[in-house]
């Protein structure tokens, strides 16, 4: 709880940092004399001034906020009034508001860049034996694939595909664009030994539903996981599988006479074996220090994340087949740019998607589990943790970019009215708008925290 809450406390500190930096010095650069910089919201915990400017960190740390010299908030003496936000040209105005969000995109580019260029541990995509009748099994995929290569089909190039990581985002960004993929795939026998012969597979991603296209899209698709060997890993004593004979180290060939390929697919198998929710025996055939034997084990039944499935209490699977991800100089800020770009364009097709109704609401997300993932990454070293800052960076630019009243992106779109029409928006339309937008942002907020405590509370 302390990572988790320092981690969740940094990210958000950070970024709102950098957002309203962008502002500030947008704003020094135009000549805008900048009265507070907060930190935050509400009672003041700390000030110090410099300058003409009083920097303050605020109690409430979820935001914050640049106060400029301007006439409509208050009487402004004669010979700063060349000083004042709302006496400078349109242009500059423009600026000094989208300063913010590109800040944020700005740093997400330079994070994402330490990311490859740090290099980071991912899961390679070594893929376990899909789930039956799904997709991936129909495309031709089975287990010891690995997937070598993805191009979309309106792309002329591949794109080589390095982790697990990047099979997913690659897949997410084609199926939110409804389009189909080819996949170069190629079978290995063991991790080391070199690729059998590669294969062309494709995979008809335009016709999975907008609304599924979420965390849970590669399960949906077949995919279990990576591969990983039948192996026992370890047992709780006393448990059926400790009860039942197996022992550390013991290779899982075959289970009620299904030949296992991996342990994916044996975890399946033991999930898939309750019949109308009473646990059946398990016949088991394992390797043992060169020697096959036969086992018999009873599972019981237990209760995962909400659904009463056959257990035997022992961790299964070999080790997970592992690869750094790391770039060159140029090539790690390249991608960082690109990487910037497709997490903003794919953000707004999302919100798109969601406001027609073709994706679900339930991809919104809050404070909480912003700040369950800011610990998960923190707790797995430091290069995790700045891509998750990245992602967040970006999301928070793209959010603000929207044509909300209440946000950035709404006082871009009143420069934009008064660039069209000569004349800025009304008072009168100015408060109904403001309303409306703090209407908008209140639903959206409390959509972000019923999904929050949805999930932490229990399956949706």
């Amino acid at each position: 709880m302390a990572m988790t809450l320092i981690a969740f406390l940094v990210t958000i500190g950070l970024l709102v940092l950098i957002h309203e930096y962008g502002h500030y010095r947008a704003a020094v650069a135009c000549d805008v004399k900048v009265l507070r910089f907060s930190l935050g919201f509400g009672r003041v915990l700390w000030s110090r001034t410099q300058g003409e400017t009083e920097f303050v960190v605020s109690a409430l740390p979820l935001g914050g906020y640049v106060k400029m010299l301007d006439e409509r908030e208050g009487l402004v003496d004669a010979r700063e009034q060349h000083r004042a936000f709302n006496r400078k040209p349109l242009r500059q105005r423009a600026f000094i508001v989208a300063a913010g969000p590109l800040a944020n995109l700005l740093l997400a580019v330079v994070l994402y860049a330490c990311v490859n260029w740090a290099g980071v541990q991912e899961v390679r995509p070594w893929l376990a034996q899909p789930r039956a009748d799904s997709m991936a099994v129909r495309a031709g995929l089975a287990s010891r694939d690995e997937v070598l290569a993805l191009r979309q089909m309106d792309a002329q190039d591949w794109t080589p595909v390095r982790s697990m990581t990047e099979l997913q985002w690659l897949f997410t960004r084609a199926a939110v664009k409804a389009q189909d993929v080819q996949l170069q795939v190629a079978a290995r026998a063991t991790d080391s030994a070199a690729s059998g012969p590669q294969r062309t597979l494709t995979l008809p991603l335009s016709s999975v539903p907008a609304s599924e296209v979420d965390g849970g899209l590669l399960e949906r698709l077949g995919f279990v996981g990576p591969y990983s060997e039948p192996l026992v890993a370890q047992l709780v004593p006393g448990g059926p599988a400790d009860k039942g004979g197996l022992r550390t180290g013991d290779r899982v060939l075959f289970i009620n006479g299904q030949a296992v390929q991996d342990a994916g697919q044996l975890r399946q198998a033991i999930r898939d074996s309750a019949i109308q929710g009473k646990p059946q025996p398990l016949l088991l055939r394992i390797e043992r220090a060169g020697r096959v034997q036969e086992l018999t084990l009873q599972p019981v039944m237990k209760d995962v994340q909400g659904k009463m499935l056959p257990r035997i209490d022992a961790g299964l699977g070999g080790a997970v087949a592992m690869v750094e991800v790391r770039y060159g100089l140029i090539e790690g800020f390249t991608r960082a740019l690109d990487k910037t770009w497709e997490v903003s364009v794919l953000s707004l097709d999302m919100l798109g998607k969601m406001l027609v109704g073709q994706a679900s609401i339930k991809n919104l997300s809050g404070p909480i589990t912003i700040a369950d993932y800011a610990g998960r990454s923190a707790q797995l070293g430091w290069v995790y943790y700045v891509g998750f800052l990245a992602l967040v960076s970006v999301s928070l630019g793209v959010l603000n970019l929207l044509p909300l009243p209440v946000l950035d992106g709404g006082h871009l779109m009143y420069y934009l009215f008064e660039s069209v029409t000569g004349r800025p928006v009304s008072d009168r339309w100015l408060e109904r708008l403001q309303r409306g937008g703090v209407a908008i942002m209140l639903l959206m907020m409390s959509l972000a925290l019923y999904n929050d405590l949805a999930r932490l509370l229990g399956p949706q």
